[in-house]
């Protein structure tokens, strides 16, 4: 989009820097303006270098441009439209387009800091729209925090496409008259009513474009702040292939050729692998981990005693006859 040269009334530049060492505030304006045109059509990525420097500058431009606004005093809420210079509509602007560079910023891990501050210019402007009865659209109040993916009532839903509708219907009538109006403004050729309307339209245009910017801003930071808080997912547990638990080493080479698709491992051997891990079950067994093994060992111990003792007992009655040494009843 191509801007108006400046004409019509000049703001006073008595009190700034010689013109030699400081721009004035309408080249500010123009060339800022004419950045973010630049960065909107551009193809380039959004983060590429050439795209960032000319972002950083137009902030920079309109960063001055707005100082120099409010220490002019431009605009007040006690005054009404008709007592502002046409040749000064256009700095209502300001505020606007640079909540919309300040969007185009890519900074690393500062994506939520960005989209605050541009929300905050947007704002800013449509509240001095409102004092000079511009649109009677409030400035959205920010979203509060509230369950992700949390959806408004439909009748509310129902009011905000009709209010998106009509905003994009107003912003389609004032490019279609812009579009009638520019070349005469570009050609220093309009009159002073043309000139005022002229900045009119595009103050009404920003203005669904803001409160559209301040919408999308919304949901992107609700999205920010929810990575933000997150926590992260704790790994879980390891897997444990299968295996067959086995009393003893000897047991464990039997099953071992039996199925050797699957490990082998002792009573003790998995003690200690889960000693080792912490990850012993507590099955309502008294005492520590060291304990619950001991036990077990000593239960090992005991049936290897039963069944040693078992099988001399059966070896015994095989060389002995029943009633062996008993001699109770003889005589």
């Amino acid at each position: 989009m191509t801007r108006p040269r400046s004409h019509g009334r000049q703001v006073a530049e008595s009190e700034f820097e010689p013109r030699a060492s400081r721009p004035r505030l309408p080249e500010l304006l123009e060339q800022g303006w004419r950045l973010l045109d630049e960065v909107e059509a551009s193809s380039e990525p959004a983060a590429a270098r050439q795209v960032q420097d000319k972002v950083k500058l137009g902030l920079s431009l309109l960063d001055q441009a707005a100082r120099m606004v409010e220490q002019l005093d431009l605009f007040s809420r006690n005054e009404e439209l008709e007592e502002v210079a046409s040749a000064d509509l256009k700095y209502l602007l300001v505020p606007a387009l640079r909540g919309a560079l300040t969007l185009k910023q890519v900074v690393p891990g500062q994506r939520l800091e960005q989209v605050q501050r541009a929300r905050a210019h947007f704002a800013d402007f449509l509240k001095r729209c409102q004092d000079y009865q511009l649109t009677a659209a409030e400035p959205p109040a920010a979203r509060p925090a509230g369950p992700p993916g949390a959806r408004p009532g439909l009748v509310a839903a129902a009011a905000h496409r009709r209010a998106k509708i009509e905003r994009y219907k107003q912003k389609k009538e004032a490019e279609s008259q812009l579009a009638a109006l520019r070349g005469a403004v570009d050609g220093g050729r309009a009159d002073e009513e043309q000139l005022r309307a002229y900045y009119l339209l595009h103050v009404q245009k920003w203005v669904g474009t803001s409160l559209d910017e301040i919408e999308s801003i919304d949901q992107e930071a609700e999205i920010l702040r929810g990575l933000h808080v997150a926590p992260r997912p704790r790994p879980g547990p390891t897997p444990m292939k299968p295996f067959v638990l086995t009393r003893d080493a000897a047991q464990a080479k039997v099953f071992g050729l039996g199925y050797p698709s699957l490990a082998t491992m002792t009573v003790n051997e998995w003690y200690d692998q889960h000693e080792k891990w912490g990850a012993l079950p507590d099955q309502g067994i008294p005492g520590t981990p060291a304990e619950r093994k001991k036990e077990e060992e000593e239960e090992e111990e005991e049936e290897e005693k039963a069944l040693q003792k078992a099988r001399g007992w059966d070896e015994w009655k095989d060389t002995h006859p029943r009633g062996y040494g008993n001699r109770q009843n003889m005589g």
